[in-house]
């Protein structure tokens, strides 16, 4: 099983970290190892002194596929949730002044949580799904699929392009403007469509 996240997929965070809109998705990948295990915390590693929260919409691939044309790519998944790239910031901005890859500060041990998942029958319209992330009970990130640069199929067409899906993948699709810096003891909750999805401490 992997972990495939889009950078840069809404255009409210490129500005507010300075980036250039990409001309085609930015692709990265998290190990296995990255996921925090179930009714764990998130624990700040001591090797960054500025760890972010991003809140993103997941998708859970359900068959193997390989070359998805876009108009087939609703069949290769059935349920959707909510995710947090966890992010060392500084050590990002460090790797792309010097031009190297991103990895130590977006794949590192527990930098991916995982909620539960809800069948995508239960939404309406799969490019109008709202989502939040609230800090200590504040809300930092308010997002919605139709804000996208590349909606949830589009992204399952291009990314099979260059790495075979399999079942259990999971397909991050990029967060909204307000990330920030988690703290120790801090509280993150997220919802899906009003719908409580997890309520992760911060240690």
């Amino acid at each position: 099983m992997k972990v495939i996240c889009v950078g840069r997929n809404y255009a409210d965070h490129i500005s507010e970290l300075n980036n250039t809109k990409p001309s085609e998705p930015v692709l990265f990948l998290k190990p296995d190892s990255a996921i925090i295990l179930k009714n764990r915390p998130f624990y700040i590693p001591d090797f960054s002194n500025d760890i972010n929260y991003e809140i993103e919409l997941i998708i859970k691939i359900s068959r193997l596929g390989k070359h998805i044309q876009m108009k087939f790519s609703h069949k290769y998944y059935e349920y959707i949730g909510l995710g947090i790239d966890f992010t060392a910031r500084d050590m990002q901005t460090d790797l792309k002044k010097k031009g190297l890859p991103w990895e130590k500060s977006k794949a590192f041990d527990g930098s991916c949580f995982v909620s539960e998942w809800v069948h995508k029958s239960n939404f309406k319209d799969l490019n109008k799904i709202d989502f939040n992330l609230k800090l200590n009970n504040n809300i930092v990130q308010n997002g919605n699929s139709n804000l996208m640069l590349w909606k949830i199929d589009e992204l399952i067409s291009y990314i099979s392009t260059f790495f075979t899906l399999k079942i259990g993948d999971i397909i991050f699709t990029g967060t909204p403007s307000g990330v920030g810096k988690v703290s120790k003891n801090d509280i993150l909750e997220g919802f899906l469509e009003n719908k409580k999805m997890f309520n992760l401490k911060i240690k």
